[in-house]
Formats: structure tokens, C-alpha cells, sequence
């Protein structure tokens, strides 16, 4: 009976494909040697049949393994169902600590360097209130 009752459980929580999130542009806004300020366009795309209510979200940027970047905004915005939705946040780094792995890349000769968005966006689905999002990357070292 318990698993009857179980498999009916499933039945009721609908299929859902986890949204992208990219970052579309990037402007410095303030900052001195040790911490920037960044206004960060993000694109969120929902691949799913329903509109996805997001009610804040957090993101960091590592590179090479290293974190130089994060931010949180808890401004509500929804991304129709099959559809995008820009988002802007400011996200607070530490160039001078990118500019050292940089170098240090530069250094060994490398083509690019690996980075890692990450992050949480916490939704008003009653089904799925935390999700979370990966996404990694290398941007050329060569002008191009």
C-alpha cells in the first residue's frame, strides 16, 4: 500500500528541465585595486511549459578554481514558460586576484582560461524552491 501510495506521489510532481543561465554582458560600475563592482546582465532561458517565478538568486564566478566573483539579489522576476528573461545584479569581484591566475596562465603559455558559474536561484514553484545552476567555460588568452 505505502508504495502505491508512493508511485502516486511521483505521478504528481511534473516533469521540470532546469533553466540556463548565461551571463550576456558585463560592465564595471566602481572599484579600487582590491574589489569591483559589476552590473552583470544574466539571460535566464525555461525550457518548460510553465513560467518559472524566481524570487532571488545567487552567483559566483571561479576561475581556475578560484573564486573572484559573487553576488545575491532578491528581486523577483518571472521567465515565461519556453522563453528568457534578462536579469541584472551587481556582482562584487576581486581583480586582483583574476589578474594573478591570469598571469599565471600567461606564464605557462596557455591558450584560455577555465571558468565556473554557479549558483542558486530560489523559485515560488511549490515543487522545486531551490535550484540550482552550473555552467563552465574558457575564455581565449589570445587577441582573436
Amino acid at each position: 500500500m505505502l508504495l502505491w501510495v508512493l508511485g502516486g506521489c511521483s505521478l504528481l510532481r511534473p516533469h521540470f528541465e532546469r533553466p540556463t543561465v548565461t551571463v550576456a554582458s558585463i560592465e564595471m560600475r566602481h572599484g579600487n585595486f582590491l574589489q569591483q563592482a559589476f552590473a552583470v546582465k544574466f539571460n535566464v532561458d525555461n525550457p518548460n511549459e510553465r513560467p518559472l517565478p524566481v524570487n532571488s538568486l545567487h552567483v559566483e564566478v571561479k576561475v581556475e578554481g578560484e573564486l573572484i566573483a559573487s553576488g545575491d539579489s532578491d528581486r523577483a522576476f518571472v521567465v515565461p514558460a519556453q522563453g528568457s528573461a534578462p536579469f541584472d545584479m551587481t556582482v562584487t569581484a576581486n581583480l586582483a586576484l583574476a589578474v594573478l591566475k591570469l598571469g599565471n596562465k600567461l606564464n605557462q603559455h596557455a591558450d584560455s582560461v577555465d571558468y565556473e558559474l554557479s549558483g542558486n536561484a530560489t523559485t515560488a514553484l511549490p515543487f522545486m524552491r531551490n535550484l540550482p545552476f552550473h555552467q563552465n567555460g574558457s575564455f581565449s588568452l589570445k587577441g582573436n
